[in-house]
Parts: C-alpha cells; structure tokens; sequence
C-alpha cells in the first residue's frame, strides 16, 4: 500500500500548446505507479480551456466543482455541473473547460495505447467555437 499525502505533489501548468488559458493539472498517477492508465485532476479558469483533441483509447471526465462546457465536433456545445460524468469514445474529436465567467475542476481518466499516448492534440478552439458557434470543430 502506498499514501500519498494530499499537496505532497506539485501543480503544473497545462501547456499552452494544448490549453487556452489558465489551467493547472495535478497528476495522480504518476511514478512510482505502473499503469497505463492515467489520472489527472485539472483546474480550468473562468473561460480556459482544452484545444480539440482525441483519446486513442476514450477518456471520462466526472466534474468536481464548478461550471464547464465539453463538445463534441460537429454537435452544441454542453453545459456540465458538479457530479455530472462525461464519457469520450475511442477518437471522437472533442474539447473541455470551464465556462465563461467560473473556475472548473475535473478528473480526467484515459488509457494509452501500445506507444504510450494517451491524447493526440489537435488545433487549439478559437474564441467563436467557444462562444457556441454551431457546428463547430466539424
């Protein structure tokens, strides 16, 4: 058995190649565990937010608190609230954040595949595509 003591790990910063705005990850699962599942819990500011990506192996999102927005490429975007789970198939083009005017925090779950990924990041969601463009990301 292994504790690890919450704030023994350090936030980091999501890379501004794959947010848009402020967003910070806490790894849940990383060394000394092996798996290849991984675990984050991510921190969205009011209006950040995910570029457009796929998960080779699907991803769940459960929200923890606050309010955010998921869309699926092609379809409205969808408001989330606290509790509320979100399932990704295998390669479905999508995105996540926070809303416009509130902080989001979820937990992210996804498997990599044989090569060790577990996203593949695509181009970032411009600001009408957030701001509910229909159809957006087709």
């Amino acid at each position: 058995m292994k504790i690890t003591r919450a704030g023994s790990g350090a936030s980091k910063r999501g890379p501004a190649d794959y947010f848009t705005g402020e967003v910070w990850i806490d790894e849940l699962t990383a060394a000394p565990y092996a798996s290849d599942v991984r675990v984050v819990m991510v921190t969205f500011a009011p209006g950040a937010r995910t570029a457009w990506h796929t998960h080779p192996n699907g991803q769940l999102l459960r929200i923890a608190s606050g309010t955010g927005r998921v869309q699926k490429a092609g379809e409205d975007i969808v408001e989330v609230h606290p509790g509320d789970v979100i399932w990704f198939d295998p390669g479905e083009r999508h995105w996540h954040g926070a809303a416009p005017d509130r902080v989001m925090v979820h937990l992210a779950v996804q498997r990599a595949d044989e090569a060790g990924k577990t996203a593949i990041w695509l181009e970032k969601v411009s600001d009408s595509e957030y701001l509910g463009a229909r159809n957006a990301g087709a």
